[in-house]
């Protein structure tokens, strides 16, 4: 393994102050609970909104932090679910009179963890609530959820209750917009690669140079199949096919679509993936109103891309074109 690092150990810590030493007017890091958080969180007049889940899916979620999107993020370590104590102590500490909507991927130790801190922060006078996120329709249940995972589609939640946020939505309505813009997101993945951890030190799983992994989990859990390597054409149409009747998406609906990568994928690869996806959904009906291409939610330095489509109406998608301001700048 050839990486970038020092003590595998600080690997998160170190990319977390880089995060604040990069954004020094608008972000605060709190190195105790791994947290970074908006530099005028709390604010009484604006619900505050975190999330957490493990670190190696940046951007996801720290770099999401700023006006109309987080108002923190308290990571654990590479793929593992933060513990309950930094939960606890960033609700506490963001706390705002409008109080606190934590939003959660759904994964066993996620849940447990900010569940726990819900039941804590409450039991000190903190109004919480809890929304989870669980757009994978790659398999119901693996060895890290019960039920569905939370992948890329994440991003459309923490989107749209942000600009609601910044407009002053109370929390009811909060998770009211956050559960309608789940209950419209559907994603499915395919690995090429595995990844490679910093603590491990070796691929997670292997694939042979001719298989891929067809409904990859971010944390390289396993999909639908293992299968062998087709052309691109032949592998979007495997997402649509999975992803499009399980709304189900029909002819004339309008969505957005996301083409993620997984990491360890070039730009050039996944803008090809996109026009692919975007003429066959207008080949079934299906008018792409808003396009998303790059990496939102990783898996370390997979190889890799997943497919999202969110079912737009005219609310969902005028929160989606609601400004914001996060740490990635490409300009």
């Amino acid at each position: 393994m050839k990486k970038f690092i020092n003590d595998p150990q600080q690997f998160v810590p170190e990319m977390l102050k880089g995060i604040a030493l990069a954004n020094p007017d608008t972000l605060r890091y709190v190195p105790e609970y791994n947290l970074i958080h908006r530099a005028d969180s709390p604010r009484p007049d604006k619900v505050t909104i975190i999330q957490g889940s493990g670190s190696g899916h940046e951007p996801a979620h720290v770099m999401t932090v700023g006006k109309g999107m987080l108002d923190g993020a308290c990571p654990g370590d590479v793929f593992a679910a933060p513990p309950m104590d930094y939960v606890y102590a960033t609700t506490k500490l963001l706390a705002s009179p409008k109080g606190v909507l934590l939003l959660v991927n759904n994964y066993t130790g996620d849940r447990m963890a900010f569940d726990m801190a819900q039941e804590m922060s409450e039991a000190d006078g903190v109004t919480v609530r809890t929304l989870f996120i669980d757009d994978d329709v790659s398999v119901k249940d693996s060895t890290y959820t019960v039920g569905r995972r939370g992948v890329a589609g994440n991003f459309f939640v923490m989107k749209a209750v942000g600009a609601a946020a910044e407009d002053g939505a109370d929390l009811d309505e909060l998770v009211r917009i956050g559960e309608k813009v789940n209950s419209v997101t559907r994603t499915m993945g395919i690995a090429l690669t595995a990844c490679t951890p910093p603590s491990k030190g070796s691929p997670l799983f292997d694939l042979a140079d001719d298989e891929i992994e067809i409904g990859v989990g971010i944390h390289g859990e396993p999909g639908r199949e293992r299968a062998k390597w087709s052309p691109a054409n032949d592998l979007v149409e495997v997402l649509l096919d999975a992803i499009v009747p399980d709304l189900p998406f029909a002819p004339g609906d309008r969505v957005a679509l996301m083409i993620n990568g997984l990491g360890g994928t070039p730009i050039s690869e996944l803008y090809l993936l996109y026009g692919i996806a975007h003429e066959k959904l207008e080949a079934r009906g299906i008018t792409v109103g808003r396009n998303y291409v790059g990496e939102y939610c990783t898996s370390l330095d997979m190889a890799g891309a997943s497919l999202t489509l969110v079912k737009l109406d005219d609310e969902i998608e005028a929160l989606l074109a609601a400004p914001a301001e996060v740490a990635i700048r490409v300009f």
